[in-house]
């Protein structure tokens, strides 16, 4: 697999590739010919603002590594497209798996982000959250068995995944439909006429 690298400096941009190159991914030259973008920066802002702006269009799967998840970045990135969020830290081995996910359009954030980013809406500091963005091909087919009544496992085992990849499906998808569980995101997919 072969990604695109952009970092605000190129010794961070080299240390990505080092680590991505481990974990048996290539990272080319060649900006807007591969579908996965790999931003690094300190901040989550930063590692988006250092992509040329045809990446955040929605068109390109964009995985941001960073230090630092502040709400208002973590809101910034979600409108900019971006589909998996990670410490810039991770492993190689974590960061392919990332890489592997975001090409499959299934989103990947670290439980202390999604934290921090509530805590912020709770505390009375609300970020603002972006509109609800059309769902992915895989979101839509859990999405209609759920619907359908069907568990986790009859849905793994309907569209040959994992029962953990279908739980991180209906995550992001909760997410992207600004929904609190599985009723009221099949409710809110009927009426948006998604399903």
């Amino acid at each position: 697999m072969k990604v695109q690298v952009e970092a605000p400096d190129s010794a961070l941009r080299a240390d990505v590739v080092t680590k991505l190159r481990t974990a048996g991914i290539n990272a080319v030259d060649r900006p807007f010919q591969v579908p996965v973008v790999v931003a690094a920066a300190d901040t989550v802002g930063r590692a988006i603002r250092s992509c040329p702006q045809p990446y955040r269009t929605g068109d390109y799967r964009l995985l941001v590594l960073a230090d630092a998840f502040d709400p208002a970045d973590v809101s910034f990135a979600l409108r900019a497209g971006v589909r998996a969020m990670l410490s810039i830290t991770t492993e190689p081995e974590k960061l392919a798996a990332a890489v592997h996910a975001t090409n499959q359009s299934e989103g990947r954030m670290p439980s202390e982000v999604l934290l921090k980013l509530l805590h912020s809406r709770v505390a009375g500091n609300p970020v603002s959250t972006p509109s609800p963005s059309p769902l992915t091909p895989r979101q839509t087919a859990v999405l209609t068995l759920m619907a359908d009544g069907h568990p986790n496992v009859a849905i793994a085992t309907a569209l040959s995944c994992s029962e953990h990849t279908v739980k991180n499906v209906i995550y992001d998808m909760m997410m992207r439909l600004q929904v609190n569980n599985r009723a009221h995101a099949v409710a809110r997919a009927i009426r948006a006429g998604l399903i």
